[in-house]
């Protein structure tokens, strides 16, 4: 079922919400009650049962996320807590357990045998094999994590901060940065927010260190009064879960269902860590006498390494990155990802205004199949900034690709919600080139999202193992730091020319600029998430955090905590976050293949695309990679991207 995004209300939300609940629970009563459990009687009703919930949560739990009207935004964090409960509940039916049990699957194969398998395997976590009093705890366990997880993405999209900054104290940053900001509370001031349009380029680019200090003691702050307890009880309550399904640590039940496992991605941190570590401690070296040159005997803090960085990208390699936005105008550099991806998958977009948005600034686009003109799905990009928003950049599947009951198949639905900058009285909206690469991210999930053929919504798109979800992502930024690729849409706003050779050049080998203390910066994002969930029942996330920042090889900003506002931790990628180092090796072993055979070449787009897009959850994530590199995986491209040796 489709819902009317552009029409949402309070009334409409809840509406919804209700029919869905309704629905399924009747396509559950069918599954149950079936005189002989099969694969048809049983598991494909619960499989739709999951499909109508699914599209539920594609209307008021997204809208919560972007919708103008508060009460339209609280009614859908609403919905989002009665749908996860009624799925999360799901799982603890005995009823659903003991019909599940009873289908015989000896004679099933391909996704049939696949969804039975799966079921059992999640009624099995969800504890069917304890005692009751052990049971019911756990059931009250899971609810109440969705409430603090809930309350958690909530807090975040509702909270507002930033400092006021006089006029005289922008120094450094462009006049379109300027003209963008909103009026401080005081007279002749500026108001700076959280907002990243907002928040990077003034710690990229602002000389006023002190406001840089400011700037992220707050935004490593967020909603810290209210979220650090919430996180705090979520990371007992998964402790407490793991416990009573017989796992050591909440990380081992979470990875269970991954590619990886904790002594996997422990090997993958100490063969990167050491020799990023050494190569770090000269990049901080060189960025400190940049330091000592404006501030003598002021120690490099990471509130200046960006700062640096930026000004070591103009002075070492030309690269000004107000420079290059000019050659990044929005709308180009969308015609320009249509483009490159429309010729290596064989694609084709077009704009489709008939599809109802839930604000003017949405787009909506229809994805066909250049060879056929078939149309394979839609989406929509919202990607400028606006109050209650969702702050960052993310991908979200609104309705799922599956086989219809009369043989049509349905168009999957997406939306990417970012925060780009709006465009100016002189000015289009203008992309920084990390603005760019993360467009370029979030498209990746729409393509693995949106090019499904599963026929099964429960395995269509990007629900794939959580740990290779981003690899499809990651591939795309590839693309960005080839010349022949940007050659092919980047050009100025106004006069039309591409991006001059010296300028180019200096951009492709940025990449690799101060790349140890980049990643080091994941590691210690993975390594931060993994020890809050290997640490005990009740562990002193303040000392985790200080301990594992020091993998930054800078010092930890006091009387902060990072954590209140990292939003993974309390959406999906809890025990996780690895998961962004784990699945880059993947997406750099893939694109090798691009590499070798021509990173344009539509024959290894084809394969890419049927071996891994299409396929979605159909099978397991390593037989993707397998079947697309025609070997096993690999890290050699990573390690050589990174500087080391494999």
């Amino acid at each position: 079922m489709s819902y009317d995004l552009s029409s949402a209300t309070v009334g409409s939300i809840r509406q919804a919400t209700d029919d869905a609940i309704a629905t399924a629970e009747s396509l559950i009563d069918t599954a149950v009650n079936a005189a002989s459990p099969t694969y048809a009687s049983t598991i494909v009703n619960l499989d739709e049962a999951i499909k109508v919930i699914g599209d539920a949560s594609g209307y008021g739990p997204f809208l919560m996320n972007c919708h103008s009207d508060p009460e339209v935004r609280e009614a859908g964090a609403n919905a989002k807590e009665r749908l996860d409960k009624w799925l999360a509940d799901l799982v603890f039916r005995s009823d659903v357990f003991s019909a599940v049990e009873a289908v015989d699957e000896s004679h099933l194969d391909g996704l049939a045998l696949r969804s039975v398998t799966m079921w059992k395997r999640d009624l099995d976590r969800a504890g069917h094999r304890l005692q009751p009093a052990d049971r019911s705890e756990l059931q009250e366990l899971r609810q109440r994590l969705i409430e603090l997880e809930v309350a958690f993405a909530r807090n975040l999209s509702e909270f507002d901060d930033g400092i006021d900054v006089p006029a005289e104290s922008l120094d450094g940053l462009p006049e379109s940065y300027i003209e963008s900001l909103r009026d401080g509370t005081t007279a002749g001031t500026k108001r700076i927010s959280l907002d990243y349009p907002e928040y990077q380029p003034f710690m990229q680019q602002a000389r006023d260190r002190d406001l840089r200090r400011q700037l992220q003691h707050k935004n490593y702050n967020q909603a810290v009064a209210a979220n650090r307890p919430l996180l705090e009880e979520a990371i007992s309550i998964r402790h407490r879960i793991a416990e009573l399904l017989g796992y050591a640590t909440w990380a081992d039940h979470q990875m269970e269902v991954k590619m990886a496992d904790p002594e996997s991605v422990a090997g993958l941190y100490s063969s990167i860590v050491p020799g990023l570590t050494e190569k770090a401690l000269d990049e901080r070296a060189a960025l400190q006498e940049l330091l000592a040159a404006d501030h003598p005997g002021a120690t490099l803090s990471v509130w200046d390494w960006t700062y640096y960085d930026t000004q070591q990208a103009k002075s070492e390699f030309g690269v000004d990155q107000n420079e290059v936005a000019a050659y990044f105008p929005l709308e180009a550099t969308i015609d320009g990802m249509f483009d490159i991806t429309g010729t290596v998958f064989g694609l084709r977009y077009e704009v489709a205004d008939d599809l109802p948005a839930w604000h003017d600034d949405v787009r909506g686009y229809r994805i066909y199949d250049r060879d056929t003109g078939r149309p394979i799905a839609e989406f929509f990009l919202d990607l400028h900034p606006r109050d209650g928003k969702f702050t960052h950049a993310a991908c979200w599947s609104l309705r799922k690709g599956c086989r219809e009951e009369d043989g049509s198949y349905r168009l999957p639905l997406a939306a990417v919600l970012a925060n780009f900058t709006k465009p100016t009285e002189s000015d289009p909206s203008l992309l920084r080139h990390d603005e760019a690469l993360t467009l370029f991210h979030e498209f990746g999930h729409v393509l693995h999202e949106c090019l499904t053929t599963v026929e099964v919504a429960r395995f269509a798109g990007y629900d794939t193992e959580w740990d290779f979800v981003e690899a499809p992502s990651q591939i795309m930024e590839n693309w960005m730091w080839h010349p022949d690729v940007l050659n092919r849409f980047a050009a100025h706003h106004r006069s039309g020319e591409p991006l001059p050779d010296d300028l180019l050049d200096g951009l492709v080998r940025l990449r690799d600029h101060n790349i140890a203390l980049k990643l080091l910066r994941q590691c210690y994002y993975g390594t931060l998430d993994l020890d809050f969930h290997t640490g005990g029942p009740e562990p002193d996330l303040g000392s985790i955090d200080r301990a594992a920042h020091h993998l930054t090889q800078l010092p930890f900003h006091e009387d902060t905590f990072f954590a209140a506002g990292f939003g993974h931790l309390m959406g999906g990628y809890d025990a996780g976050y690895y998961g962004y180092l784990w699945s880059m090796v993947y997406g750099d072993d893939m694109f090798s293949v691009f590499e070798e055979q021509g990173v344009m070449s539509p024959e290894v787009g084809a394969r890419y695309r049927s071996e891994v897009l299409e396929p979605g959850f159909s099978r397991d994530a390593i037989d993707h990679l397998r079947a697309f590199l025609g070997r096993e995986p690999n890290e050699e491209a990573f390690m050589k991207k990174i500087g080391l040796s494999a």
